[in-house]
């Protein structure tokens, strides 16, 4: 497995928990806001030591909930992850997959083995990086509708940029249809750009990030009928 590393324990990876957090490398999106873009793009990245990881985890079991594999996009690299994710079970330990969801045959491979899920809800289609975001966002759906038939509970991040609150309005009525079987944490957070944050697009995000506070309050009245609602506004 190509990765970037993990960190023992951590505190802003799941929202309310506490993890274990592994960076996988690569990713099929190439989404303007992203902070993780070198992680995405493989730089920095090396072969995985399996055993020391598990070696790891099994000190730091006591103190987590979930050991929370993160990217890039670890779905691109679905065998290896069910094969961890499965060991990590075995020890005993509940496995959060952080993904974009857009990789659905992948998921397929791994939802067995995943005991929560983490995606970012990505608005307006821009946000994916690349020309074929239409057959992506039915994926994504699709994705959602798989996890949500198999009730593993779901953290669904809506990152919000400085634009029109319509632009949200229609998707989160769809990620409600498809989420009607299982329980849903929505964290409502701001696109941060620099200094705050180092994004891939920081033209972008000069004219996107930063929104003002007033947005995240309006955009979480909207996704209200999801599930639980909760706003991290970063002291904007």
């Amino acid at each position: 497995m190509l990765a970037a590393g993990w960190k023992g324990i951590s505190t802003v990876d799941v929202n309310g928990a506490v993890t274990f957090t592994l960076w996988l490398c690569g990713c099929n999106l190439r989404c303007p806001f992203c902070h993780n873009w070198r992680i995405a793009e493989r730089q920095n990245c090396g072969e995985l030591d399996v055993e020391r990881l598990l070696d790891e985890l099994a000190r730091a079991k006591p103190y987590i909930d979930y050991l929370h594999v993160t990217g890039g996009e670890p779905l691109l690299q679905a065998e290896e992850l069910r094969h961890l994710f499965k060991r990590a079970g075995e020890a005993g330990v509940a496995r959060s997959l952080n993904t974009n969801a857009t990789l659905t045959k992948a998921l397929e491979k791994v939802i067995d083995e995943v005991d929560h899920l983490a995606t970012d809800l990505k608005i307006p289609d821009q946000m994916y990086g690349v020309p074929h975001w239409q057959q992506l966002w039915q994926n994504f759906l699709t994705s959602l509708k798989a996890v949500s038939g198999r009730k593993i509970p779901i953290e669904l991040r809506i990152p919000v940029a400085n634009l029109p609150l319509e632009t949200y309005a229609k998707r989160i009525e769809e990620v409600g249809n498809a989420l009607a079987e299982t329980e849903v944490t929505v964290v409502i957070q701001p696109l941060l750009g620099p200094p705050t944050t180092d994004p891939r697009d920081s033209q972008w995000c000069r004219q996107y990030c930063n929104p003002p506070s007033s947005h995240l309050q309006q955009i979480a009245k909207l996704a209200a009928a999801l599930g639980k609602v909760v706003i991290k506004n970063y002291g904007i």
